[in-house]
Parts: C-alpha cells; sequence; structure tokens
C-alpha cells in the first residue's frame, strides 16, 4: 500500500514538472515570435526591456550589443521586415531557454531588399521581472536545413 501511494504521488510530481517545463516552453516560444513582429515593426520601445542590459547579437557583419541593436532597427539599418519561421525547437536548461528558429527572413539591409535563410540560436534567461534575451546569433544555412528536435 505504501509503495502505491508513494509511486502516485511521484507520478503526480513528473506531471507538475512536465506541465510547468511545457508552460515555460511555450511562453518563451511565443516570446520569441513576438519578438520577431516586434522588430519587423522597429518598436524598440517592446524590445528595450526584452533584451538584457549585457545581450549580444551576432549578424553576418557583425557582433554587437543591445544599444546598437536598438539603434540599428530604430533607425531601420537593418529592417527585419519579415520573419518567416518555418520550425522552432527548444531546450530549457533551469532557468534558461535556448530557442532555435528556422527562418526566411525578409530584410532590407543598407537599402537593399534581400530575403536569406537562417537558423537563429535565441539564448533567454528567466529573472525576476520576466524572461530576457541574452544572445541572439544568425547563421546563415541553406533551405534545406533542418533542425534536431
Amino acid at each position: 500500500m505504501k509503495a502505491t501511494f508513494f509511486r502516485v504521488v511521484v507520478f503526480f510530481i513528473c506531471v507538475q514538472f512536465s506541465f510547468a517545463q511545457n508552460s515555460a516552453e511555450q511562453e518563451v516560444i511565443a516570446l520569441s515570435k513576438e519578438k520577431w513582429q516586434w522588430m519587423a515593426d522597429k518598436n524598440v520601445e517592446k524590445l528595450a526591456p526584452l533584451f538584457h542590459d549585457k545581450s549580444k547579437f551576432v549578424h553576418m557583419s557583425g557582433t554587437w550589443k543591445k544599444d546598437e541593436e536598438l539603434e540599428i532597427i530604430k533607425t531601420g539599418s537593418i529592417w527585419y521586415k519579415k520573419a518567416t519561421v518555418h520550425d522552432v525547437a527548444i531546450e530549457m536548461i533551469d532557468n534558461t531557454a535556448i530557442v532555435w528558429n528556422r527562418i526566411t527572413l525578409l530584410a532590407i539591409v543598407r537599402g537593399s531588399e534581400v530575403t536569406t535563410e537562417f537558423t537563429v540560436t535565441e539564448v533567454y534567461k528567466k529573472q525576476s521581472e520576466g524572461w530576457k534575451l541574452l544572445a541572439l546569433t544568425f547563421s546563415s544555412v541553406r533551405d534545406t536545413h533542418t533542425i534536431k528536435h
């Protein structure tokens, strides 16, 4: 009887943990999706609190910090017009989430419209005020590239 009770308790703890994990994953995936729209809209007011003060952004032409990324978005020197997300994978490690988005990005870069296939790696950390983006890295890939789940 005690063994059965113990198994039931362990089962419910595992179910609760799994639900909390899935809930956090869905929250971060939704936030990542919103981020793409905010970037397209050049909405730096929404992006500024999302980006951690020490965040880094890796692009094909360089690496920069939060203030530079926000200025690039605000001025439109890179306008992330539309990110079409084809696939998303996420891994949770304690209070850190790593998100991989396979996207086709339509952007205006230095006045020219370009379409590029990327896998974008995003790292988020849960803090008292919510999720903060620590890093965002664009990796140029072929359109046949797949993300392992």
